[in-house]
């Protein structure tokens, strides 16, 4: 038991010393995530209100600071919380003889570094595609997606807004890649994650970005915006477009829609007037039924 105790406290506190020396700058810079997403979102702001698409929306546009809100929560307070919770399960698995080599189907240690860095990329996109699909698929997860879904104007920061449950959705399956792959993320796998920070802020954003001939390829924020339309076109009853920062499995399996690109559709979800408003009844929203 105590061995789950110090597992728990341990992660926490060390997630607590990390993240306050991350704002001290008394981390490595490629490891400093508090401030690589500051400096991100205001790269992507900044082009945003330079080069707008929707030239009416204002710079603070609606839900702008309750995004932001969500952001620095999803991205670091909800991962404080949680770490100790991860670090209990990684104990228990080791005590029942899981590892991280458990499902190894595919060493890449020994790969050049390149090649880690492109398959880790390529493998937790699709884990991340596959559970956005059932995110849209599952009635209970539906519930929690909703938070995500209530933008009704898109900017950089709602890149971070949703419901903290989906972490608890998305890191299993995560998990379960990284175990696939050898059971390690690659030395330089930083470089992925400020990429899909990146990625993630460009395709919710007031951007007109298509990318040519990679749109194939990269997601990006003509073909997110219509993953947010308010009406469902026919033969997409779950909704399209579910790419994370790659398109190509839209493509692969036929889940694309971009009709056009002038960027004037409604967001949202039939009933999204029903959601709660504000960061904690959102917080609630999807553990009761919604009164009829």
């Amino acid at each position: 038991m105590m061995d789950y105790i110090d597992a728990l406290v341990n992660g926490f506190l060390g997630m607590v010393q990390w993240t306050w020396r991350s704002i001290i700058f008394d981390v490595p810079w490629y490891t400093n995530y508090f401030w690589g997403l500051i400096v991100i979102s205001l790269l992507v702001w900044a082009l945003e209100i330079l080069f707008p698409w929707r030239k009416e929306q204002s710079i603070f546009r609606k839900d702008f600071w309750l995004d932001i809100f969500y952001m620095f929560f999803n991205f670091f307070v909800f991962a404080i919380v949680i770490n100790g919770v991860y670090k209990v399960l990684n104990v228990l698995f080791t005590d029942v003889g899981i590892t991280s080599r458990s499902l190894s189907m595919v060493d890449i240690a020994d790969w050049p570094q390149w090649l880690q860095l492109l398959v880790f990329f390529v493998v937790l996109d699709f884990v991340q595609w596959f559970t956005h699909i059932l995110l849209h698929r599952v009635p209970a997860f539906w519930e929690f997606h909703k938070v995500h879904h209530s933008v009704k104007e898109m900017g950089f920061a709602a890149h971070m807004r949703f419901h903290w449950m989906e972490n608890i959705l998305y890191k299993p399956l995560k998990t379960l890649g990284v175990m696939v792959l050898g059971g390690f993320e690659p030395e330089q796998a930083y470089i992925v994650h400020f990429a899909a920070i990146a990625i993630g802020h460009f395709n919710h954003s007031n951007l007109r970005l298509t990318y040519g001939p990679l749109k194939y390829v990269l997601n990006n924020p003509v073909m997110h915006l219509y993953h947010h339309a308010y009406n469902l076109p026919d033969g997409h009853r779950y909704g399209m477009n579910f790419g994370i920062s790659l398109s190509l499995w839209d493509y692969i399996f036929n889940t694309h829609y971009i009709p056009e690109s002038s960027g004037k559709i409604e967001l949202g979800f039939p009933g999204d007037d029903k959601l709660p408003e504000g960061f904690w009844k959102q917080s609630i929203h999807g553990f009761k039924k919604d009164k009829k």
